[in-house]
């Protein structure tokens, strides 16, 4: 693949061969960042399991100390009371049939987060073909299948971020905007991380962390020194 200017340019400035600190990966991902944009830094993990075994699975929530710089667009799926109390917490969207027909009808995806009431869930299911691909559709594990919506609403608007291992054993989340400066991600990177660790399957052998590296939207990879997170 060929590669950009810019991108070559911040190649230039970090060692492909060397595991950095977090605090000078972060440093680094800063001077690489080099777009006309506020990017979005990026961590990924390659773990030391199995994604195939249900004893290997590592899924998670949690909320970023700072926030993940994006302003996440709620869909509540609820009736009653619990609409009501959605919509007092910030949703932007509260409803129930009516949604599933404008999705199933129109097309419409305006959103970046569903949460529903377990007793929705039967109305929800019908979009499962649409949102589960897209990794839309509501889940116990991540929260967002939940009675508790005043709560979920309010952890989602303030930074809650879900973690969830991939088929090929990787995790990707951001962790915020290169704008954040070092301290602020440096939070939240540790907050995701100390997540990820304490998410460690009983039936996970052998290293854990596989390798831990950090990017902007644009720039690099940087690696990071695993065992600098395990001591």
């Amino acid at each position: 693949m060929k590669r950009g200017k810019k991108y070559q340019e911040s190649l230039k400035l970090i060692d492909r061969t060397n595991l950095y600190t977090p605090q000078e990966a972060i440093e680094l991902v800063e001077k690489t960042a080099k777009a006309n944009f506020d990017e979005t830094v990026q961590l990924s993990v390659r773990l030391g399991v199995d994604p195939r075994h249900a004893d290997q699975q590592v899924r998670g929530t949690v909320v970023l100390p700072h926030g993940t710089g994006k302003t996440k667009k709620i869909l509540v799926f609820a009736k009653g009371e619990k609409a009501k109390e959605a919509e007092a917490a910030g949703a932007d969207y509260v409803g129930a049939e009516e949604f599933v027909e404008k999705i199933q009808n129109e097309g419409w995806l305006d959103f970046d987060v569903v949460v529903a009431t377990p007793d929705m869930m039967g109305v929800v299911g019908r979009l499962g073909r649409v949102l589960g691909p897209k990794g839309l559709m509501p889940n116990p594990k991540s929260g967002t299948v939940t009675f508790e919506v005043e709560k979920a609403v309010k952890e989602i608007k303030a930074g809650k971020v879900e973690y969830r291992v991939d088929k090929s054993a990787i995790i990707n989340v951001p962790i915020g905007k290169v704008s954040f400066g070092a301290e602020k991600l440096s939070e939240n990177f540790f907050t995701i991380m100390e997540a990820i660790i304490k998410a460690k399957p009983a039936a996970a052998k052998g290293k854990y962390l596989r390798s831990v590296v950090l990017s902007s939207t644009m720039g690099p990879g940087i690696k990071v020194n695993p065992q600098n997170l395990i001591d």
